[in-house]
């Protein structure tokens, strides 16, 4: 198994929905970015998406634009981010990651030997936001044949007969776009939520992780009760930002603030019992 497929089967075993946290690889530098990231495990995150800084990120909402740009500003690369991927395998061999991004940097990379370097660096899946699944096979065999996951990505406005070419190729987990729209925008009721679950799971029996606008624990919460893992992205960005100080360097409390954060989250996470 997969340290994706082991860890949603332990979440089910625990009878508890997980909690995916998102940081963009290099935001602010590249030593808190490190710190951020081995730090996230034990705060609560379940499944880390690690995001490969791009230019220009048109998925994103403001507040992870801004990470991109102040990552690129301080130096860092996709090879940059393999390294930290590899780095926080040295302390930890358990907590599945999924580099989030965009397709440009990989094709230009190479996409062999990205896929070849990402799996000696530790990655366990991809997200491309912006790979539309009709062009998805040139990446899709080769991270494949790496063991690499590549997740699919659904919104509301993926009707059942996209939902067929969508899902074809998906592996790991599927990720529900709650709203339309950018990154760290509005949030979608219960309600909508529900129902979207209830019209995923005829399509696909892979666990569904749901993201896009979730801030709270009470947010998350709700999704835990209805999916099998909550994503929040923008909200612990936005922390990352808030501590910065005025000339853009991470201020000494940046960390356990930004990971106290993450604890909250994951709490509301664990006071719901997963989907039955």
């Amino acid at each position: 198994m997969s340290r994706i497929e082991r860890r949603f089967a332990a979440l089910k075993a625990e009878g508890r929905a997980g909690l995916v946290t998102f940081i963009t690889a290099g935001d602010p530098d590249a030593a808190t970015s490190r710190r951020l990231l081995t730090g996230l495990p034990a705060a609560g995150a379940d499944v880390i998406e690690l995001g490969m800084p791009f230019s220009d990120p048109m998925a994103d909402g403001p507040a992870i634009q801004v990470a991109s740009q102040r990552a690129l500003a301080a130096g860092a690369t996709l090879r940059s981010t393999l390294d930290l991927v590899q780095d926080f395998r040295s302390g930890d061999d358990d907590t599945p990651i999924v580099l989030m991004g965009y397709y440009n940097p990989i094709h230009a990379f190479g996409v062999e030997a990205f896929c070849g370097a990402a799996r000696q660096a530790g990655v366990d899946g991809l997200i491309i936001v912006d790979l539309p699944p009709e062009e998805s096979r040139e990446l899709v065999q080769p991270a494949r044949a790496q063991g690499i996951d590549v997740i699919s990505l659904t919104a509301p406005t993926t009707d059942d007969d996209r939902l067929s070419t969508v899902l074809a190729q998906a592996s790991g987990f599927v990720y529900y776009v709650s709203i339309a729209g950018v990154t760290g925008t509005a949030s979608a009721g219960r309600d909508a939520i529900a129902a979207a679950m209830t019209r995923l799971k005829r399509h696909t029996d892979l666990p569904i992780a749901v993201g896009f606008g979730l801030k709270s624990p009470d947010q998350v919460a709700v999704v835990a009760g209805l999916a099998e893992a909550a994503v929040v992205g923008s909200a612990i960005v936005q922390k990352i930002a808030d501590g910065l100080s005025a000339d853009g360097r991470a201020t000494p409390g940046l960390v356990d603030d930004v990971l106290a954060f993450v604890a909250s989250l994951a709490k509301g996470v664990r006071g719901q019992r997963a989907p039955s």
